[in-house]
């Protein structure tokens, strides 16, 4: 199932063994390079709680309208995984980055996710400019995330553009294959 992830916040994670609600959803933790959700940082169960926990993609058994989890003990402070450590502390988000085309034209930033829940891999990202949002990108066209921008490939239209202005500077005279010297 794709599945956006502003619909996910707020969605209770529950312990499959004891029924008990763990938490709540409130943050996805995105890796730059596989375009994969490591996990998801919750808030645990309660009106007033503040601080954060964080629940890796490997320890869900269900996504749909909860988060199913093995045991409730696979959820925990973000300091207990150091398997996530170094994306912590990894100057390189996607999720409020910018996203530039290769040629340098900016599309907005990145306000929101899609992925899927089965596999837990990112398949688009929608850019919002100003008040506005544009139109969505798969993660297919995502060429490199930097710690400045998301680098995504020239859409089509553009791209048929810069092979039209390519052509104009090639010689406007075409050039006339040789003649023998005999001719």
């Amino acid at each position: 199932m794709q599945l956006r992830f502003s619909t996910c916040i707020g969605i209770p994670v529950i312990a499959e063994n004891t029924e008990e609600v763990v938490g709540v959803v409130g943050g996805i933790l995105l890796h730059p390079d596989r375009s994969t959700i490591e996990g998801f940082f919750m808030r645990p169960a309660g009106f007033f709680s503040s601080p954060t926990f964080f629940l890796s993609s490997f320890d869900i058994v269900h996504f749909g309208h909860r988060i199913l989890v093995r045991d409730h003990d696979r959820v925990g402070p973000v300091e207990d995984f150091l398997r996530v450590q170094s994306l912590l502390s990894d100057p390189r988000t996607v999720l409020d980055q910018r996203i530039r085309t290769e040629s340098g034209l900016s599309m907005g930033r990145c306000r929101d996710v899609q992925f899927d829940t089965s596999t837990f891999r990112l398949t688009w990202i929608f850019p919002k400019r100003l008040l506005r949002w544009r139109d969505p990108i798969s993660a297919r066209d995502i060429l490199e995330v930097r710690p400045e921008a998301i680098i995504v490939r020239d859409p089509p239209a553009m791209a048929q553009e810069k092979m039209l202005r390519e052509e104009v500077k090639a010689p406007l005279v075409p050039l006339l294959p040789e003649l023998p010297e005999k001719a």
